[in-house]
């Protein structure tokens, strides 16, 4: 599956650039995030929690940056397995643009799921993962702006 978008944060590049590496500010983004640790260097290792139709679990998985040209672009590329659940894996091109506005931030997401997350269908799989992608946008461009994340991702319902 692919998707593409673009989301303007009212912040400098340079700003948006960091929190694109910053473990915080992904463990606050990342929805289900339980816990997220590492470097931009060395990857990160993370703790998530989803439940995708009637599929719950617990995905350990690792992710790395990888083509960085600070502060324009990166691919941050993952894998996380669930256990029976399955797996999921893919990457995302990201690019970062100065606008008017502050910076637009682009990008190409592409991810494989597979084992019983595979089975649900790709209507399921699709549908959740458009909303995985528009949480962790919306709450990174509040936690960028300095706004709460969990509000900011409750009034425009992608908690």
């Amino acid at each position: 599956m692919e998707m593409h978008g673009s989301r303007v944060i009212a912040a400098d590049r340079e700003t948006v650039w960091k929190h694109l590496n910053s473990a915080d500010t992904l463990e606050k983004c990342i929805p289900g995030c339980e816990e997220l640790h590492g470097s931009p260097d060395d990857g990160f290792e993370a703790v998530v929690k989803q439940k995708v139709g009637p599929v719950k679990a617990t995905f350990k998985g690792a992710v790395t940056l990888e083509d960085i040209n600070a502060p324009e672009s990166y691919r941050i590329v993952g894998e996380g397995k669930g256990g029976v659940a399955g797996f999921a894996k893919g990457g995302a091109n990201v690019r970062l643009e100065e606008v008017e506005d502050g910076t637009e931030l682009f990008y190409d997401v592409d991810a494989k799921v597979g084992g019983k997350l595979a089975q649900l269908g790709n209507r399921i799989v699709n549908g959740f993962a458009k909303k995985m992608v528009d949480s962790f946008f919306t709450r990174f461009e509040a936690v960028v702006e300095g706004r709460d994340p969990d509000e900011v991702a409750e009034e425009k319902g992608v908690e």
